[in-house]
């Protein structure tokens, strides 16, 4: 059988999407794949329905970068309802409790919070999208059963109380990757004594990209010529702009884009860098001792 023939148009950037809630991650990118008519499309990392906010979507190429983004720090407000806990940390989940709200003051909430500063264990929620024995965790939550789940170490870079009623804090996070701020509400709410369950999320950024350069999907609907959509596309590289960038002479890019290790004798850096040939993106290296430059990811724009 031959293979199938792509219909669509080899696109090539990262659109940052503003999701709206009750949208799907993964229907959010088909949702901006078939306005852009792309060939290949990725998000990094899912986030919840109930959600809203910051969605990196990867296009084309710049698919190359979405494991790069899934490992970056992330930003959250999140509004916590306390008294009350469900099956899936948040509102759209079955009740499962529900308790009387202790008079609290600014100070014993700040207290609470300050325990979950820094490098914390945290346990996954059932419904996530890790696996057990195969299977996804919400796949066997929608069964009705419960596993147990390792802890995980994450961080929690920030955590302050913006705003504080009878029954909902409001919370700005900056946390590291693979924090699950459901489970980090309902610790909160265990440790305030009443539960807690998340009634809105809005994530503020991914990284280095802010909610200030996302496009909902009814603004990206208004743009009816290819140009306009791609002008909201930002470049692969730029993703990658807090990263050190080598600069390769015609020699050397020959060798790379032929998957051969470089050196570069007066280099003793390490790490990932962004590599360029005449400004143009080459795509992903990696310096290691002794001056030697990797190939670890290619691109090609054409």
């Amino acid at each position: 059988m031959g293979r199938r023939r792509k219909s669509g148009l080899n696109v090539h950037g990262v659109i940052l999407l503003d999701k709206s809630s009750g949208l799907s991650s993964n229907g959010a990118l088909q949702d901006v794949r078939r306005l852009f008519n792309a060939n290949k499309a990725g998000h990094t990392g899912s986030l919840d329905p109930l959600a809203t906010g910051v969605l990196p979507l990867c296009l084309g190429e710049a698919t190359k970068v979405c494991s790069f983004l899934l490992n970056t720090d992330k930003r959250y407000q999140a509004t916590l309802l306390l008294g009350v806990t469900t099956d899936s940390g948040d509102t759209e989940g079955k009740v499962l409790s529900t308790s009387e709200v202790p008079d609290l003051s600014v100070e014993e909430i700040e207290h609470c919070l300050s325990v979950f500063k820094g490098n914390i264990s945290q346990v996954p929620p059932m419904y996530s999208a890790l696996k057990h024995q195969g299977k996804r965790l919400y796949e066997l939550a929608r069964e009705g059963k419960v596993v147990d789940r390792k802890p995980r170490e994450v961080a929690i870079h920030q955590l302050d109380l913006l705003s504080f009623n009878s029954n909902k804090l409001v919370l700005d996070v900056r946390c590291s990757k693979g924090t699950y701020i459901r489970s980090l509400a309902e610790d909160i709410g265990r440790k305030l004594g009443c539960g807690a369950t998340i009634s809105q999320l809005r994530r503020l950024a991914v990284g280095h990209l802010h909610l200030d350069r996302c496009f909902t999907i009814e603004q990206l609907s208004l743009f009816k010529q290819k140009d306009e959509l791609e002008r909201c596309l930002i470049p692969a590289d730029e993703i990658l702009s807090d990263w050190p960038e080598i600069a390769l002479d015609t020699r050397q890019c020959q060798s790379i884009q032929n998957g051969q290790p470089i050196v570069l004798p007066a280099n003793d850096s390490q790490g990932l860098v962004r590599m360029y040939s005449e400004d143009l993106f080459v795509g992903i290296g990696q310096l290691i001792p002794a001056g030697q430059l990797i190939p670890k990811r290619l691109f090609n724009f054409n």
